[in-house]
This record gives C-alpha cells, structure tokens and sequence, in this order.
C-alpha cells in the first residue's frame, strides 16, 4: 500500500529538461574530450555550476558517504577535485582510495558517472589549487591540511534522458591495456555508435 508520499512523489513530472541533438555521432574514443563537449554544451545553455558534482566515497565500515562539490579539472590524468586532508572524504580516500562522481544536468536530461580509483596530486599541484581560493576560502584551512585528488576512471557513463524512457548510455570502460572500449544503449538495446 502506497503511503502518501510514495504517491506524491509518484506525482511529481520526471524528465522535464529540454534534452539536446542526442545524435550518436561525432563520440570521442576518450572519455575526458567527450565531457568536455558536454560541458561546453551545459555552459552555452547557462546552466547554473555545471562544474557540480557528488563525490561518492566509502568510510572505513563500508558505508557510503556522497557530498557535492566542486570538479577542479578532466584530462587524461584524471577527474579532479580538491578540499582538506582532515576532511571526512579525506580520512576515508585514506582507507578506501576509490570514489564515483555523479553530476547531473536536470535542464539538458543529462548525467554523467564517473568511478575509478583515486590518487593525490603532487604537493606543489595541491598548494597552486588552494593558492587560486580567495582569501575567504584559504583562511580555515590548516597549514598543510588541502589536497587534490584525481579519480582515474575505470569506467564513465554519459547518460542522456528520453521522454519515451529510450534513454541513451554511452559507457567507456577502461580496458587492460589502459585503452578504453566504448559501448551505447538505448532503452536497454544495444546501439552503435556512428
């Protein structure tokens, strides 16, 4: 029996962005190139901090852990983000060092997954990260306390949303030669990708 918040929330539209071209064309053979796109793509419909995302971590029970914040940069190292080593996401890379990021873009129907094991940058990447914060956001933080940290993805999943619940998945997985194989569905049919 439905409570009434199940049926509220059942009420609720769903999907109600204005999805863009989901042509399956033109897809980089890597991941970081193709988030690039999409970003662009966020930015030029003024999409309020596309750079948001929720980083998933693990603590040292095996409970999940998820907190948004702020995408430092993508590139072939990896998906980076950034906040102090005593933190709760700190303390817990230490035990578990692997994450997931999730950022979702409601206006444009699009999602974007990221998970893989996380690394510290270099000392020096990690000062030049907290030295661009204003003054404001530099001045709580304990000397020798900030860090940046890259997820290396083993996998990543663009994930357009469609009225018609044909929704598109293009999912890159990290093979052993450290290559990427590219993958697409939608509605659960695999497609390929032109």
């Amino acid at each position: 029996m439905a409570t009434e918040t199940a049926a509220r929330l059942r009420e609720l539209p769903v999907l109600t962005g204005t999805a863009p071209d989901s042509s399956l064309t033109g897809w980089s053979p890597d991941p970081a190139p193709q988030f690039l796109r999409w970003l662009d793509a966020a930015v030029a419909a003024e999409l309020p901090e596309p750079h948001v995302a929720v980083l998933s971590t693990v603590d040292a029970d095996g409970v999940p852990d998820a907190r948004a914040l702020i995408v430092k940069d993508v590139d072939e190292r990896g998906w980076a983000f950034a906040g102090p080593a005593s933190s709760a996401k700190g303390t817990q890379l230490v035990v578990n060092p692997a994450a997931a990021l999730t950022i979702w873009w409601q206006p444009l129907v699009r999602s974007i997954r990221v998970r893989g094991r996380v690394v510290e940058a270099t000392p020096e990447e990690s000062a030049a990260d907290l030295a661009a914060r204003s003054a404001a956001a530099r001045a709580d933080v304990a000397a020798g306390d900030w860090r940046l940290w890259r997820v290396i993805p083993d996998r990543v999943e663009f994930w357009q949303g469609s009225a018609d619940r044909r929704h598109i998945r293009v999912v890159y997985s990290r093979g052993a030669d450290a290559g990427w194989s590219v993958s697409a569905s939608a509605g659960g049919d695999s497609i390929r990708l032109g």
